[in-house]
């Protein structure tokens, strides 16, 4: 259950749930290694630390908490009574543990001789020993328990706990979403503040002590506080139910999520970070849909409504709605934003509006099963849907001509997809198969299989193995490449599926988890678990139905606390609910049971393990500039953000190294690179070495200038602003030159005539 080393990483503390802490000795010594046990705790133990005492900088006492609101805090005895606990003949005692009976040697004196001739020799054999002698062997000390302090929060339980040293306080999370900060050892109560009403899932200091990380697993919710000024830092939440639609906008640098807890969230992609959410469906989001304007965004629910969001001033600006309430799964707007269209799951029906006075235009009839897929040809105006009746059909809405043409299946459709170029069709069938239609001519072109390539992970319900198993074998999203060379494929599995369109192969495939704790992510599960009575896993032997304070996730509840599973004891089933590939082609997104995941092409996604180092200093640049390494000394100069540094930096550049230093430059410090840039401009000699180097920044970095754009805008301008004011100096110079030069030759003609 926790966790503790102690500082000089020689012991750890061991909380475990049989209501006991281990003192153990990391270093085996012979006849010294049984650990000492804390005992007395009620209920398991959540946490267990080792306070330092500042002037020696040893252990002092130590702290166990546990989950019924208690925590004791222990002291080992004086010095002097650690040295005479190791005898005379350097011999350790054997204090008996708080609350069991003294161990008694039935066989006479014979077994300590014995014992005392071993440690003797161990004695002249290893000077290990004396070393630890010195340290009194923290885990042969006799520890007493000074005093009892209780939280006083019942009935709510204890969730988590740390503990930081250097302040010697204690930060705890209880299961009714309070959370307390005490000072010890006199148990002072500093704050004691409700944040959520569902359990604190973890609680963290910083190094420093001044902040305080919580996290709640139920809401997706994490909160960065600092106590001192009793004020937020960061405050994030996520989806606590499925997300089951994504959306990236026109410029790839936001994307929007729709999941089951009627939520719309707008996220940052290069940052991570929501930064607006849209409470006002009331009923699952089903599908999104970004307009080619970047700023507005069209979300279909299941409440029957669709909705269109104004992403400047985060409103809902305009309704869409049926004349009798339907549950819309599908949408789609034409290139020009002109008109929506939404497919339903009720009625089978495709309801047509028009964006600019939300009137309801037309009602398209004639599938016999839920239109679970839209999309309008980025080419003409028509419109191609999918349903489980076995038909794709194409519609053109503007003539009103009603079904262009149906393309039968085999099987019942589960989702349709154009081309970028509006010249191929791909839909998905529930027999594994991707169909590559020719949308002009009507004909198939080509079928990829990918049955086999999907399969994979057995769930526990199953009765068969993974290999031959039938269920979730097909794709029930798709997605084109920007390019339109290879299209993603995603279904019921734990794999999401990479296939080339010309060659009709599998190209790559991506595992979005090794998660054990989701149901079919294992392809062959343990026959020791099966049992007569079905897999062990499935058997609710729990006497009880409350485990931390938190309701358990009963049979009758899984269909409102995890959307989607089957009665696996709320164990999600793994699966990619949708795919989306990026505008610009250098990323894309799957909406999956373990969260949303973002696969990128571009290192500005790769953590930088640089930022750990600490000797960033001025010394440092000097010195990387003495050994002519000019990429590592402009990188430490950035991170240190001195202009005067930065600008030395980039001056002492060799001209011929410039494209070599550019590309080395990481995505983050761009903008603080092109401010020193627009500075130089203004008062530097040297114009064309600056511009040589805002050419090689933009050919080592222009995918990522483009797709971040908005935040790289101000340096940008700034960058712009001043090299058009040189170029409009230099051409006033070289015109007035120009002028003058013609004078002096025309001056010179006359007066040589």
């Amino acid at each position: 259950m926790s966790l503790c080393w102690s500082p000089d990483s020689n012991y750890l503390l061991v909380g475990s749930k049989d209501l006991t802490v281990r003192l153990l000795s990391v270093r085996k010594l012979e006849g010294f290694n049984k650990p000492f046990m804390f005992l007395g705790h009620r209920d398991v133990i959540v946490g267990a630390f080792f306070s330092v005492d500042k002037k020696t900088n040893k252990v002092s006492r130590v702290y166990t908490v546990s989950r019924d609101g208690a925590i004791f805090s222990w002291a080992c005895s004086d010095a002097g009574d650690k040295v005479d606990g190791l005898g005379k003949e350097g011999r350790a005692s054997e204090p008996p543990s708080p609350g069991t009976p003294e161990n008694v040697d039935e066989g006479g004196g014979a077994g300590i001789d014995d014992n005392l001739k071993k440690r003797k020799e161990f004695d002249g054999k290893d000077e290990g020993l004396d070393e630890e002698k010195s340290e009194f062997l923290l885990h042969r000390l006799k520890w007493e328990l000074l005093k009892k302090d209780y939280f006083m929060q019942a009935p709510a339980k204890l969730t988590a706990c740390d503990y930081h040293k250097g302040l010697d306080l204690v930060v705890v999370g209880f299961s009714n979403g309070v959370f307390g900060l005490y000072q010890m050892p006199d148990f002072v109560c500093i704050h004691l503040l409700s944040i959520s009403r569902q359990k604190i899932t973890t609680v963290v200091f910083n190094e420093l002590g001044n902040w305080l990380t919580f996290g709640c697993a139920k809401l997706g919710q994490l909160l960065v506080w600092e106590w001192k000024s009793e004020s937020y830092i960061l405050k994030q939440q996520g989806h606590y139910f499925d997300v089951n639609c994504v959306a990236y906008s026109p410029d790839s640098q936001l994307l929007a999520t729709g999941a089951d807890d009627n939520k719309i969230k707008v996220w940052t992609v290069s940052s991570g970070f929501c930064f607006v959410t849209f409470p006002e469906h009331t009923n699952a989001v089903t599908a999104l849909h970004f307009m080619a304007n970047n700023h507005c965004l069209l979300s279909a629910s299941l409440d029957g409504t669709v909705r269109a969001w104004d992403l400047f001033r985060y409103r809902n600006f305009r309704t869409f709605t049926s004349p009798s309430s339907r549950q819309f799964v599908s949408l789609t707007s034409d290139q020009s934003g002109e008109v929506i269209c939404a497919g339903t799951l009720d009625s089978f029906e495709i309801f047509v509006w028009s964006m600019k006075t939300g009137r309801l235009l037309d009602i398209l009839s004639g599938h016999e099963g839920p239109v679970h897929g839209l999309m309008f040809s980025p080419s003409n105006a028509i419109l191609a849907s999918s349903s489980w009746d076995k038909t794709v059909r194409l519609w053109d809405v503007f003539e009103g001509k009603g079904t262009v043409e149906t393309f039968p299946h085999i099987h019942d459709v589960l989702t349709v997809v154009y081309r970028p170029d509006g010249k191929q069709l791909a839909s998905s069938t529930l027999d594994g198969q991707i169909h590559l239609w020719d949308p002009i001519e009507g004909l198939l072109m080509h079928t990829i299989e990918g049955r086999r390539d999907i399969a994979g992970g057995r769930l526990m319900t199953n009765r068969r193995t993974a290999a031959n198993s039938s269920s979730g074998k097909c794709f029930t999203t798709l997605c084109y490449s920007a390019d339109g060379s290879y299209i993603l494929a995603g279904g019921s599995s734990k794999y999401i599926c990479m296939y080339d369109i010309v060659e009709q192969v599998l190209l790559r495939r991506f595992q979005i988890t090794h998660n054990l704790s989701l149901d079919g992510v294992l392809d062959f599960l343990n026959s020791k678990k099966m049992t007569d009575a079905g897999p062990l896993d499935l058997i609710d032997d729990d006497d009880s139905d409350r485990e931390e304070g938190i309701d358990k996730q009963m049979q009758g509840k899984l269909s409102y606390d995890l959307p989607g599973a089957i009665a696996n004891q709320g164990r999600p089933v793994i699966r990619t609910k949708c795919l989306r590939i990026a505008p610009t082609g250098r990323s894309f997104v799957a909406a999956t049971t373990e969260g949303v995941l973002v696969y990128s092409m571009d290192e500005s996604f790769i953590f930088d393990p640089t930022d750990l180092d600490i000797d960033v200093t001025p010394e440092a640049v000097d010195a990387a500039l003495n050994e002519d390494q000019p990429s590592r000394a402009l990188i430490l100069s950035l991170r240190l953000n001195e202009d005067s540094l930065i600008k030395k930096c980039v001056l002492s550049v060799n001209p011929a190294d410039i494209p070599a230093v550019a590309s080395s430059i990481p995505f983050r410090y761009l903008q603080r690179l092109l401010e020193a840039f627009a500075d130089l401009m203004e008062g530097c000699p040297y114009l064309e070495f600056i511009l040589r180097w805002c050419q090689e920044i933009c050919k080592a970095h222009g995918s990522s200038i483009q797709q971040n754009s908005r935040n790289l805008l101000p340096a940008m301008k700034s960058l712009q602003k001043a090299i058009t004011r040189l170029h409009q100096d230099l051409a006033d110079m070289c015109s007035s030159n120009e002028y003058m030069l013609k004078y002096l030759c025309s001056a010179t003609a006359s007066m040589k005539k």
